[in-house]
């Protein structure tokens, strides 16, 4: 039987799974309850599972009847800060705690691939490691798992790396979409601390005021991007949070703000760490103030391997039809941790649309909304997808060795 017909066989069981997981979102590296959950799902599967010392991570490696090479599958299991105000029957339980990125929706369909492929195992020529991840909202916890192993849980290294994500809006229900290249940008974290003196706001010229100063840097930043990088390369640089003072006629000792910055390429990374901080603490002192400008490297870009892209995009040709997959014109400005992975490991991560067929994908709920939904009629083909990657790059790897 194909696997897709098999995947659908277990459509219910993986959409229960999903919305079980759904109720109980937990955020971060600690997810105890998620874990058992997963551990529970993958329990009389001949997997050789294993948890994470520092984060409540899950591997399981499931070694073929043949020999063969390795092939990794990513799923990442955590939640986000949000209040859920979807209404479903399954919405979150937990006051303040949402799976608002479809990360339930990747948990259950690799723990599906996870007993697809046990089913095979004796035809499977190699092994595949289930990387169950905590912490990708912001946590690297795809660094950790690296540290504690998950590359070297069979033995030996993967030839190859793969993961999904469910996008709730642009995709059409049901679409796959990748690229070779860049797939999503890299994310930094600048935190700036303008350092000026108090006084009374009717005298500013007795104080040094650092909330005109800290103003002109905001804007200085947005010319910077304009003016020291290619458009063809491009860099975004957002101020999200922005904090001076307490009351209307005091002038406070010093204004914070906090910047997002992103980036496709490793030089303007680079060249981003360096300006930034630069422009600042220069603006800082055309004012006669000081400025704490710190440039913290977060996730790098998450690169695609072209060739392990061009499989991906083969094999949703090959199972699913033309017509249900694209090839990305664009990088996404989101990040992802799975980059530490495919620093590590060549393999292609891909997008699979979840947006409800009732709703229009490009006016749909964006991921991390309190009112973003995920279609579980996705959840069969992205757990078909998972398997049918490990089961055609084992083979294609079985036959280069042979």
């Amino acid at each position: 039987m194909p696997v897709r017909d098999e995947a659908a066989k277990l459509a219910e069981e993986i959409t229960e799974f999903r919305h079980a997981i759904h109720r109980e979102p937990e955020i971060g590296l600690d997810l105890p309850k998620t874990q058992r959950k997963v551990l529970d799902a993958l329990a009389g599967l001949p997997l050789e599972v294993s948890t994470g010392t520092a984060v409540s991570s899950v591997t399981a490696v499931l070694r073929g009847g043949r020999p063969g090479p390795v092939v990794l599958l990513r799923g990442d299991m955590d939640a986000l800060p949000v209040t859920e105000e979807t209404g479903l029957p399954y919405a979150s339980a937990t006051p303040g705690v949402m799976h608002a990125c479809g990360h339930d929706q990747h948990t259950a369909m690799l723990a599906g691939a996870a007993k697809l492929l046990s089913a095979r195992q004796a035809e499977l020529p190699g092994t595949v490691i289930f990387m169950f991840q905590p912490g990708e909202e912001g946590f690297a916890g795809a660094r950790y798992m690296i540290n504690e192993g998950v590359l070297d849980a069979a033995g030996e290294r993967p030839v190859a790396a793969y993961a999904l994500h469910v996008s709730g809006n642009k995709l059409p229900c049901g679409m796959f979409s990748t690229r070779p290249g860049p797939m999503l940008a890299a994310a930094d974290q600048i935190t700036v601390t303008v350092h000026g003196r108090g006084g009374h706001a009717s005298q500013p010229h007795r104080a040094a005021d650092p909330i005109p100063a800290a103003c002109e840097m905001v804007i200085a930043l947005q010319t910077m991007v304009t003016r020291k990088f290619d458009v063809f390369d491009p860099v975004v640089i957002t101020v999200g949070s922005f904090h001076a003072g307490t009351t209307d006629n005091v002038i406070p000792d010093q204004a914070r703000f906090l910047a997002t910055a992103r980036s496709y390429s490793a030089a303007s990374r680079t060249a981003l760490a360096e300006l930034v901080p630069r422009l600042i603490t220069d603006i800082a002192s055309a004012h006669g103030l000081t400025a704490d400008a710190e440039y913290a490297a977060e996730y790098p870009v998450t690169v695609n391997d072209a060739a392990e892209a061009a499989f991906a995009g083969q094999v949703i040709t090959e199972v699913f039809g033309p017509d249900r997959g694209e090839t990305a014109r664009h990088p996404i400005t989101g990040a992802e941790d799975f980059s530490f992975v495919l620093e590590e490991v060549p393999g292609a991560f891909v997008f699979l649309g979840a947006c409800p067929p009732d709703q229009d994908p490009e006016t749909a709920p964006t991921n991390h909304s309190a009112i973003a939904m995920f279609d579980d009629s996705v959840l069969a083909e992205g757990t078909a997808l998972y398997a049918e990657l490990a089961l055609r790059r084992l083979a294609q790897g079985h036959l280069a060795k042979g």
